[in-house]
């Protein structure tokens, strides 16, 4: 009982530390909670209501990860949310049957014109339910939504080499962890981005202050990625 009560507890207090890295403007509106499905993902957030958004965390996954590797991995969410990136209970699923629905019936009575306003229905409805889950829309948004992470990394007191070694390395364990190619293909591809994202801030960094403001003693890609 003892145990179960200082989980407990645990849990409950990374769930508040979480939410004290959110930005001040979205504090009234983004909860941070623990997941309740059988097999939940890591960390994901899903829009629950109007104006309202909710951050999900596997927590015992979660504790797999060093602190930085965590704050990196919530900020990634942070700036789906930011970027309005997040699922939706969208009108096309709604649309799409209907349409369906009324595309069958007006086979049925023979009303030509009814017939091609249900298929047109059902046609732009199944157009938007592809764009929204295109997988290169999806790993665009990943990989903005990890620029964004980065940015508040720094908003937060990292400095750059540290926010990039953070999330690079979070990204590697994942990697590690998943054992679907379609699913790793993906964390590679965010990867990849963060790295030539990484290369660009230091050789930014590098020109304006006239030498190389990483830390000495390491490789240059240990010194991003860790």
């Amino acid at each position: 009982m003892t145990s179960f009560a200082n989980t407990a507890r645990s849990e409950m207090s990374e769930l508040q530390r979480l939410k004290g890295l959110l930005p001040p403007e979205l504090q009234s509106w983004v909860f941070v909670e623990a997941a309740t499905a059988v097999d939940p993902l890591l960390i994901t957030c899903e829009e629950i209501a109007k104006d309202e958004v909710e951050v999900q965390i596997d927590l015992v996954r979660w504790e797999q990860f060093a602190l930085d590797q965590r704050n990196l991995l919530f900020w990634h969410e942070v700036g789906r949310i930011q970027n309005d990136a997040i699922p939706r209970d969208g009108w096309e699923m709604a649309a799409l049957a209907i349409g369906l629905g009324g595309a069958v019936g007006e086979l049925w009575v023979q009303d030509g014109l009814l017939l091609l306003l249900a298929l047109g229905l059902s046609g732009f409805a199944g157009y938007r339910l592809y764009a929204r889950n295109n997988g290169e829309r999806r790993l665009l948004e990943a990989i903005e939504a990890d620029e964004r992470a980065i940015s508040l990394a720094t908003r937060f007191g990292y400095s750059l080499p540290n926010a990039y070694r953070s999330l690079g390395s979070a990204l590697k364990a994942i990697i590690e962890q998943t054992p679907k190619k379609k699913k790793r293909k993906i964390y590679d591809s965010r990867l990849t981005a963060l790295r030539r994202s990484a290369a660009k801030a230091k050789a930014q960094a590098k020109a304006s202050q006239g030498g190389d403001s990483l830390p000495s003693g390491r490789s240059r890609s240990e010194n991003v990625y860790g």
